[in-house]
């Protein structure tokens, strides 16, 4: 995804003179502009890692925070993930969990262009670094990638230093492939904890939660994955369903049934921005 950035150009007029003579000398300095710089291309890495093999993973995601507060610059250390957006008009977000799937993923992305939508992908780790191909995928056509671990755990069971492994290993991943690390976080389960927002600001991301859950991993039918959608649709919602962590086909199904319907009752489906949430 590209950075809008402002470059100033100033031009610096010199002049000496001496025993009535006089001559002038000029030199251009370059200055940025309020956006922040974008990194610079990522070196190679070190020889790749085996991934660990996909694990079945699904518990009860823990829901019921309050509300964040916000904060400009670099990302504040919160104390409560960011579940819903703020400003005018019906606008909501739609994010998919634990991708990306090579059979899965590509028929949302195809869904989510055909109408013209933007999604958030929280991607894990080892599903990420054997389809790089789709994560490059997702930022050519406009999505946002987040970051969801390297294989799911618990984190509110880990140590500090596997917490921090688990998201560094998967910003890694997602930086070679887009160009650039994510700028968002979310805990796997729901499960928060101390260490997760503390680490997760330090490799500059957002905590990011949601608002409606589909419960799609429960494969309870495509039609009661659509009425979830359509009755908690509301705007500043942010929806959660999956594309990876088993079998998928009720939430591509759904997918296609309830974005054409929420485009046509006037909502805007976007993805989050810094400082806007």
């Amino acid at each position: 995804m590209k950075k809008d950035q402002l470059l100033t150009r100033r031009t610096l007029l010199t002049g000496v003179a001496a025993l009535g003579a006089a001559g002038v000398g000029g030199a251009l300095a370059a200055g940025l502009g309020d956006g922040p710089a974008k990194p610079p291309a990522p070196a190679p890495g070190p020889p790749q890692r085996s991934p660990l093999k996909p694990s079945a993973y699904r518990l009860q995601p823990l829901t019921g925070y309050g509300a964040p507060t916000a904060g400009p610059g670099r990302p504040p250390v919160r104390s409560e993930p960011i579940l819903r957006m703020t400003g005018r008009g019906r606008t909501m977000m739609l994010t998919f969990d634990d991708g990306p799937h090579p059979e899965y993923t590509p028929r949302i992305l195809d869904t989510l262009a055909k109408y013209e939508v933007r999604a958030t992908f929280f991607v894990c780790g080892e599903m990420a670094d054997y389809n790089r191909d789709l994560l490059t995928r997702m930022a050519d056509e406009g999505h946002v990638v987040g970051n969801h671990t390297w294989s799911h755990p618990l984190l509110t069971k880990l140590s500090r230093r596997r917490v921090r492994s688990e998201m560094e290993r998967t910003s890694e991943v997602v930086e070679r492939a887009c160009g650039e690390a994510p700028r968002w976080f979310r805990a796997p389960y729901g499960a928060w904890n101390r260490a997760a927002f503390q680490l997760g600001a330090e490799l500059g991301m957002e905590p990011l939660a949601w608002t409606v859950d589909t419960l799609d991993w429960t494969t309870p039918g495509t039609g009661t994955i659509v009425d979830r959608v359509e009755e908690g649709a509301a705007p500043g919602v942010v929806v959660l369903s999956h594309d990876a962590g088993g079998d998928r086909s009720q939430s591509v199904r759904a997918l296609r049934r309830y974005l054409p319907e929420l485009l046509d009752s006037g909502y805007h489906l976007t993805v989050p921005r810094r400082r806007l949430i």
